[in-house]
């Protein structure tokens, strides 16, 4: 029987499943949303409210010896310190006053290749970070151009 069994083994080992979730968290944490299967979206989602409750009760413990083991504590799942450092800094303030329910999973559908459920996961109440590395640029016109009139 599973009693008491909410780990999805997703086909892989232990530290296979271990690293694949770890780096969904780290990069949910950089990115703000991610686009990958249900079965995984869900995984992740535990493990990422998990890491931001470490980080929330670290931070309002207020002592340094509980910020260290916090930050500890979530190094261990993230595995980068700049990531660890975003969660800290700007992440967790942000949801402070919130008592769970960090993350939001939308369904896509069917993904046309494998016909996997697809799923988007993102943190509630945070905008993505636009992946554009330089702002759109605005149709220009210059002065020296006249209109035309029609005769």
């Amino acid at each position: 029987m599973r009693h008491k069994k909410n780990m999805v083994k997703l086909g892989r080992t232990a530290e296979e499943r271990k690293a694949l979730l770890s780096s969904m968290v780290a990069n949910l944490i950089e990115e703000q949303r991610i686009t990958t299967t249900l079965a995984k979206a869900k995984q992740t989602r535990m493990l990422a409210e998990k890491t931001l409750t470490m980080a929330k009760k670290a931070l309002a413990a207020g002592t340094p010896v509980a910020l260290m083991q916090g930050k500890r504590n979530v190094l261990a799942v993230v595995r980068h310190r700049k990531h660890m450092d975003k969660l800290f800094e700007a992440i967790a303030p942000q949801f402070k006053d919130r008592a769970g329910g960090y993350t939001r999973i939308t369904k896509l559908g069917r993904r046309g290749s494998d016909s996997s459920e697809m799923a988007i996961l993102e943190w509630v109440g945070l905008a993505p970070v636009s992946k554009r590395r330089k702002p759109a640029v605005e149709a220009a016109v210059t002065p020296d151009a006249e209109p035309k009139k029609d005769a």
